[in-house]
């Protein structure tokens, strides 16, 4: 059963992503190590001794849709209820409407946790935590003051309505239509799919973010519209009223995340109400819906990176406890009785620090980007400037490497348990299942790499990046002067490792500065994974650094040791594919037909 690493999730925080510094200075307000770790020890309950047990049942039972309602899996409902209760659905929303304003790494550290208890549960909260952001920075007055205090408090969830059958990725060419009406409102018609969390049996109310196309608008992203669409419409005095026309038509059948309901949404079908049409209030401006629905999706897509950190880290601890316990064969220096435990096999070893290592690395630069968020809040001027591009940099690779870790470091579970971790029984599956998705939606891994290459290393002129480079390699220097030998040939390493890295960047920024775009996007994949694997190596050592400094054991040492020696070689390689891939790529097409 997953327990929840609060110790680890709290040293990484303060030592490893900058908490402990923007505490010291005062740049998160009032807030102390106390109530941090305070926080941290009652999410972390929470997460282990009330969301991971229903996490099987999720899976199994899955959500059902019987005669036009969602049901849930048995104790969801009571088990959100307790969350809410607890306060974490407004833990960093604004005070004005009921939250608490507390610092996004504490945010997604809590995510992290419940995340691992049940991807599938989370998913809920997650969707609504963003639709709060989107409407806070963009709605109206009269908007906010009606729907934020339910939402915040989590009485009522949010949902985002982005995807169409023809339209997935590309939303340009949606055709989910918006008519204006005199009274300032607007009806909407379309179908929405993919929607998670649509319907429900959480609330007595969703509210759902729609983007829609007026039929003057624009074509393409230009014209598209932000639409608040409330499954029931809310009375003056904010009691609820009648029903919209819109509902949930159907539930996908999944891979995985089975607890969580994946709707096909129909807006404006007449099923009820006299007139056809949802009705909705516009967010924002006209024609202008996709910039404030990126509030949203930006945030998700640091969100969904603490859904691959916490699957790894579920899958890991899983891994290891099976490890410890099966026996098989002898392994080389074995001198206990009868067969001996799996983790002592070179091979399985391997398996799991490479796993953990991962994880650890992924939750780093999770964390590390979490910072940056908090930290361009906190501040103003050329300070904020920076931390804001940190955080543009680190949000595709946080977004992409954690959650491909969180696919690898799964499927490494699966195959330390051999043939039973492919019998659902074990549990193991589930992982790999629900980690699946992770990659694909919030904008697939594959389109983080083109936003990363064309969009966030031009930052500043190329100078940003360059600049986070030679922050990162004061790192290695720090190993190298530290003289532990536990650090083995980690510095060396390091610098090889961040060679390729800054050889990589300054081959795709002259690229893309040339207009070459097609030979840099060749390579953009594996400048993501180069650039994630260097961070980790870094963040692993600088965990290890703190360590030592402590005067405690040397088991991050030796963690970042293994990373760097075993894995950080890979650069080399994914180096080598940026700035000589394109060719053989282009030569190689004519093999698709």
């Amino acid at each position: 059963m997953y327990k929840a690493p609060v110790d680890e999730i709290a040293f990484t925080l303060k030592h490893v992503a900058g908490m402990a510094g923007a505490l010291e200075s005062g740049a998160l307000g009032d807030l102390g190590e106390d109530l941090v770790d305070a926080i941290l020890s009652e999410a972390g309950r929470f997460a282990t001794e009330e969301v991971a047990p229903l996490g099987d049942v999720g899976d199994r039972q899955g959500s059902r849709l019987v005669d036009g309602k969602v049901q849930t899996p048995d104790g969801w409902r009571d088990l959100y209820h307790n969350w809410i209760g607890g306060g974490w659905n407004g833990l960093t929303a604004p005070e004005e409407f009921g939250g608490q304003n507390l610092p996004h790494m504490l945010h997604v550290a809590a995510m992290e946790m419940w995340n691992a208890g049940s991807m599938a549960f989370a998913l809920g909260p997650t969707l609504t935590m963003g639709a709060v952001d989107a409407l806070e920075k963009h709605g109206s007055e009269a908007l906010k003051a009606t729907y934020l205090p339910k939402m915040v408090s989590g009485e009522w969830t949010g949902t985002m309505n982005l995807t169409e059958p023809h339209a997935g990725s590309d939303l340009g060419v949606l055709k989910t239509r918006a008519e204006r009406r005199d009274d300032g409102t607007y009806r909407i018609f379309g179908q929405k799919i993919f929607i998670t969390w649509g319907e429900h049996d959480f609330t007595d109310n969703i509210v759902h973010l729609v983007l829609a196309r007026l039929p003057d608008a624009p074509a393409g992203t230009r014209g598209i519209s932000l639409f608040l669409v409330p499954k029931f419409l809310v009375n003056a005095d904010g009691s609820l009223g009648e029903r919209n026309d819109l509902f949930c038509h159907s539930l996908e059948h999944k891979l995985g995340i089975h607890g969580s309901p994946t709707c096909t949404m129909i807006y404006g079908d007449g099923k009820f109400g006299a007139e056809k049409g949802a009705i909705g209030y516009l967010i924002g401006e006209e024609n202008r819906g996709l910039a404030c629905m990126f509030t949203m999706m930006n945030n998700a897509r640091l969100a969904v990176g603490m859904q691959g950190v916490a699957i790894a880290d579920a899958a890991t601890q899983k891994a290891i406890a099976f490890a410890k316990e099966r026996t098989q064969g002898k392994a080389p220096g074995w001198s206990g009785q009868g067969m001996s435990p799996i983790i002592e096999h070179p091979d399985v070893a391997r398996m799991l620090l490479t796993m953990k290592a991962l994880t650890q690395g992924s939750r780093a630069i999770a964390y590390a980007c979490a910072h940056a968020v908090d930290m361009g809040h906190a501040t103003d001027g050329d300070k904020a400037r920076h931390w804001q591009e940190r955080s543009s940099l680190l949000t595709p690779i946080a977004k992409s490497f954690a959650t491909d870790a969180g696919v690898d470091v799964a499927s490494l579970g699966i195959q330390v348990h051999g043939g039973m971790g492919f019998i659902e029984e074990t549990g193991a599956a589930r992982y790999l299942r629900d980690a699946r998705i992770a990659p694909i939606y919030e904008g697939t891994n594959g389109i983080q790499a083109i936003d990363l290459v064309t969009r966030k290393l031009p930052l500043s002129g190329g100078e940003h990046v360059r600049g986070f480079i030679a922050e990162l390699r004061e790192i290695g220097t720090a190993v190298r002067a530290s003289n532990r030998g536990g650090f083995g040939d980690t510095a060396a390493r390091l610098d090889a490792a961040l060679d390729d890295l800054s050889d990589a960047t300054e081959w795709l920024l002259a690229a893309v500065s040339a207009g070459k775009l097609t030979e840099a996007l060749a390579g953009a994949t594996a400048y993501q994974r180069l650039f994630g694997l260097a961070l980790t190596g870094v963040y692993l050592a600088k965990g290890g650094l703190a360590e030592a400094s402590d005067g405690k054991d040397e088991q991050r040492i030796a963690l970042s040791r293994f990373a760097a020696e075993n894995m950080l070689a890979e650069t080399s390689a994914l180096k080598d594919r940026v700035v000589t891939g394109a060719d053989s790529l282009a030569a190689a097409r004519a093999v698709l037909g």
